[in-house]
């Protein structure tokens, strides 16, 4: 099982998003992600009024077993970082969908929130990726 939650989209690149407002999200990994990539050590998060393209990388995230690109799930300028993890990007491995999100966006095109993957559907493909 996933620990996919409810309330959140999913991409097929593992990132989350919560839908805080009409245009804007908090974005973050799933809990499928964090798991695969084990102990977190580091994260690269875009900074304040960096424009981010759905689809495109948008930072890295380091763990002891590799380094993994971040890709954006939605277009938008960000307009909060989690700067906690800075110093503590073990939080994303305590609770990748509390402490451990990454960022938050004004999203430039609310349509594509509609091209991500409900909890069911997530948890739907990453069963089938674990075949």
């Amino acid at each position: 099982m996933t620990n996919a939650t409810a309330n959140l989209l999913y991409s097929e690149e593992h990132e989350w998003v919560l839908q805080l407002d009409e245009n804007r999200v908090r974005i973050g990994i799933s809990d499928y992600a964090q798991k695969q990539l084990g102990d977190i050590v580091f994260v690269e998060n875009p900074v304040v009024n960096d424009e981010i393209t759905a689809n495109e990388s948008m930072g890295t995230i380091e763990s002891v077993k590799a380094v993994s690109e971040l890709y954006a799930p939605v277009s938008g300028s960000v307009t909060r970082v989690n700067e906690e993890l800075n110093d503590t990007p073990e939080a994303i491995n305590k609770n990748p969908y509390k402490e451990g999100w990454l960022i938050e966006v004004e999203i430039s095109n609310p349509e594509e929130l509609e091209l991500l993957l409900n909890q069911d559907e997530y948890e739907a493909f990453i069963d089938e990726g674990e075949e």
